[in-house]
């Protein structure tokens, strides 16, 4: 097979490590790469990865780099539907399929209804497909309960408990679950929505969707983890009685009963991590993945790995229950 031609756009901490592993890659081929930062235009986007050069420069111009022959952009640039949909229309109107970081993205059609029509009918009439994907959402707490349920004649509800040390993730995620902020900073930030691990609410969907349960209430809370003593990563020391990460809750009823629950604690330090996913029916499944999946490792590989299903599903705005099975592959 040909490799997929793909470019780049967004260069944060995810971009650059998926540009790291394009490299690995013999099946993928990096034809471009766009970011807004001032600093990074014009620098070989191998460099500013942290591997060889590649012969691509960073380019602010996205829409000179999207003329390029390509295939797909792979998007990590936001974490919200509204403000990557320009982006991803531009890549449409550029002909170029779409897989994307952005956690809302992974199931937007309850939250986000309107602009959920119109990416993919945009998308459908360009004949291209958009994805969102990533560990979570796109796989752990969606994607992997959705295919576990296959071996079930009965489906009464499902779980997912996602327990992570957050001291071996990257700066932007300790931030957004609050390590290092006092008590009362936690709880401003909370009110403002800043502090929230981002797609609960289209994980649950997802599994809806797929499971064909019309959901009822759907509810997300988060609170705050306390540090009984000192803990740190590299990024950010945390002093006893602020806070190491938090837990969230997302759940949703049908008729009144609960029958999906996500949990995810994730805090600096936490002593037992693990990704558990619990189907109660017939069979009664439990999946547990001792020590927990690296999510920033899985995030930039989910996308390498979906690039060709999602080339091979039907045009328009796709969830990872309407692609085939993604997996690794060699070539």
């Amino acid at each position: 097979m040909k490799p997929t031609r793909v470019i780049q756009m967004g260069l944060g901490p995810i971009g650059q490590r998926t540009v790291a592993y394009v490299v690995e890659r013999e099946g993928v081929e990096l034809v471009g790469a766009i970011d807004i930062d001032p600093d990074k235009a014009g620098k070989d986007v191998g460099v500013l990865s942290g591997v060889d050069a590649l012969g691509v420069e960073v380019s602010s111009d996205a829409d000179s780099v999207l003329r390029q022959d390509a295939d797909v952009v792979i998007l990590t640039t936001g974490s919200q539907c509204a403000a990557v949909a320009s982006q991803i229309e531009q890549c449409i109107a550029a002909g170029k399929s779409v897989v994307s970081t952005c956690e809302e993205l992974a199931s937007p059609f309850d939250a986000a209804p309107e602009l959920a029509a119109r990416i993919d009918r945009l998308a459908q009439a360009a004949g291209v497909v958009v994805l969102g994907t990533g560990v979570n959402p796109g796989f752990l707490m969606d994607a992997l309960p959705v295919f576990l349920t296959s071996v079930c004649r009965r489906v009464d509800a499902v779980k997912v408990e996602r327990h992570q040390d957050a001291a071996i993730r990257r700066l932007p995620f300790q931030q957004k679950i609050g390590a290092g902020l006092s008590p009362e900073e936690f709880e401003d930030k909370r009110r403002q929505g800043m502090i929230r691990h981002v797609g609960f609410a289209e994980s649950i969907h997802l599994i809806a969707r797929a499971m064909g349960w019309p959901l009822g209430d759907v509810e997300d809370t988060v609170e705050p983890v306390i540090a009984e003593q000192p803990v740190s990563s590299r990024f950010i020391d945390v002093a006893a009685g602020k806070c190491a990460g938090l837990r969230q809750v997302g759940t949703g009823t049908r008729d009144g009963e609960r029958v999906i629950t996500l949990e995810l604690e994730a805090y600096l330090g936490h002593p037992a991590p693990r990704d558990t996913v619990t189907v109660s029916g017939d069979p009664a499944i439990r999946s547990n993945i001792a020590g927990g999946v690296d999510g920033d490792v899985a995030t930039c590989s989910m996308v390498l790995n979906a690039l060709r299903a999602a080339q091979s599903a039907a045009p328009g705005l796709r969830t990872m229950a309407d692609i085939p099975l993604s997996h690794w592959y060699s070539e």
